[in-house]
């Protein structure tokens, strides 16, 4: 294809051979008698036409209250500070069975639907009317580590793929320089079950999580060589990945049929086409000065990086969420974004058994800034339309107190929303009883399969025809389990 200056554009090829250092070489050498990767064909879950493209999953670790945040219980007010009376023997996590406690913060009503979310995240008012909200998900335990790898993977126990791997391994990759599945860890650490929470499990390994950290000086472990390298030139370093390449297509090909080394391989490669890919996409300084305005990325707090209030939790939010919408617009399919992961004391996570106004305030406005202005770019794009954006948590927590400011946890009810790709907005599907302690027809609850489900089937697929076999038994998202919430659907 001509360049402007008339003279022949290098291939891609090319251009990989020349771009010195990194991986350039190994890159050259799987490219080697193909210039690009042979689409896979549509997995045969995949059975009619999608709704959505990507997902962008949102998950608040240590448990969000939610009713403090999007589930309006007046009940609370009125009896506020009354001994708790469940109207059954209740298992509490920690005993926090004091008196009721009323929301933390007012609520307001926002949008023509008029939907009451609380002053805490009231940047989300602006965007209520494309959300859709439901009030009656139940959890089975009230455990972090088993709760969030409920949400995360469908199962209580480790061992299973993520959504995220199970998305990429169903519709494969829309851009073959980055990977399909990302995830945005909290810059604190991670949260409970760490890696489990996204690896592939019995999938191909190809499908974990690619976790990245926006922002920082390495946003992607190893992207560049290592300082003390600097023996390392370019012509040494692409000899020696193109040595490895050839040796490890020598191996695979005497060892035909082991997913293992496949996926070993194909993760070198798409290691070499991310050194060249990635820097570009996680460049949040390129994006124009109004999108830094509406993230709130165009000041850094004045005591950056000491997080200690909203603006600074909203700044560490918000970076997640632009480099989610840069990399969703660069062909990912499936990014994941976490929240308050601090183990510390006091606590600066969602796990607010002490104070909940302390521990929630911040995390509670940094996130609503951040989704919103996420809400509003991907809008304001045309790519709202076919993204679907899922906020959750592992469960939530209990209308009474816990030593006066804290609340236990509760796994009988919370929330999720979900917005975008498919969603009604402005609705509200399910609702909990009057303290917000369990859902109002116990018979009928959402469970994370019927989440899962919703997810899938806007995305085209089956849930139940996605599956793996393994152990004797076809492994898969939902289970046994699952029900597409057709009441939120467009």
């Amino acid at each position: 294809m001509p360049s402007s200056a008339g003279q022949t554009r290098p291939s891609r090829r090319d251009f990989l051979a020349n771009a010195g250092g990194g991986f350039g070489g190994l890159a050259l050498a799987s490219l080697l008698g193909r210039e690009a990767l042979a689409a896979p064909a549509p997995h045969p879950s995949v059975v009619r036409p999608p709704r959505a493209k990507r997902v962008i999953q949102l998950f608040m670790a240590g448990a969000a209250s939610h009713i403090d945040l999007w589930d309006f219980k007046p009940d609370l007010i009125k009896h506020h500070g009354k001994p708790s009376d469940f109207g059954e023997k209740v298992e509490a996590f920690q005993n926090g069975l004091g008196p009721w406690l009323k929301p933390v913060w007012d609520f307001k009503p926002y949008g023509k639907s008029g939907k009451m979310i609380s002053d805490v995240v009231s940047p989300l008012g602006a965007c209520v009317d494309d959300m859709a909200f439901i009030h009656n998900v139940v959890g089975k335990t009230g455990i972090h580590s088993q709760g969030t790898l409920l949400q995360a993977t469908g199962f209580q126990l480790p061992g299973f793929p993520g959504a995220g791997c199970w998305v990429s391994y169903a519709l494969g990759s829309m851009n073959e320089n980055l990977p399909t599945f990302v995830v945005l860890p909290d810059h604190r650490g991670m949260a409970s079950n760490g890696v489990k929470n996204w690896d592939a499990a019995f999938l191909p390994a190809q499908h974990s999580g690619n976790v990245v950290y926006p922002g920082s000086d390495m946003p992607i472990a190893d992207l560049r060589p290592h300082a003390a390298g600097k023996y390392i030139n370019a012509a040494s370093e692409a000899q020696a990945q193109s040595l490895m390449a050839s040796l490890n297509r020598q191996h695979a090909e005497s060892r035909a049929g082991d997913p293992r080394l496949e996926s070993r391989i194909r993760s070198y490669e798409l290691a070499a086409r991310m050194q060249l890919a990635a820097p570009e996409a996680l460049d949040l300084k390129a994006e124009p000065a109004h999108i830094l305005k509406l993230y709130g990325l165009d000041t850094r707090p004045p005591n950056w990086p000491a997080v200690i209030n909203a603006e600074e939790e909203s700044y560490y939010f918000s970076q997640k969420c632009l480099a989610a919408r840069r990399l969703l617009e660069r062909g990912v399919r499936f990014v994941q974004i976490w929240s308050g992961n601090d183990n510390g004391f006091p606590r600066r996570n969602w796990d607010s058994h002490e104070d909940v106004e302390r521990d929630h305030g911040p995390l509670a406005t940094g996130m609503a800034r951040g989704a919103a202005a996420l809400i509003q770019d991907l809008k304001q794009r045309g790519m709202l339309d076919d993204t679907i954006i899922l906020w959750t948590t592992e469960f939530g927590r209990m209308p009474s107190t816990q030593g006066g400011k804290g609340r236990d946890h509760n796994p009988y009810v919370f929330t999720n929303w979900l917005c975008g790709g498919g969603i009604k907005g402005g609705v509200t599907h399910g609702l909990s009883d009057q303290w917000g302690y369990k859902p109002l027809d116990r018979d009928h609850p959402t469970l994370v399969y019927d989440i899962h489900a919703t997810m899938l089937h806007l995305l085209g697929i089956d849930h139940e025809k996605l599956t793996v076999r393994q152990n004797g038994i076809d492994r898969r998202l939902t289970d046994v389990h699952g029900h597409v919430i057709k009441e939120i659907l467009a």
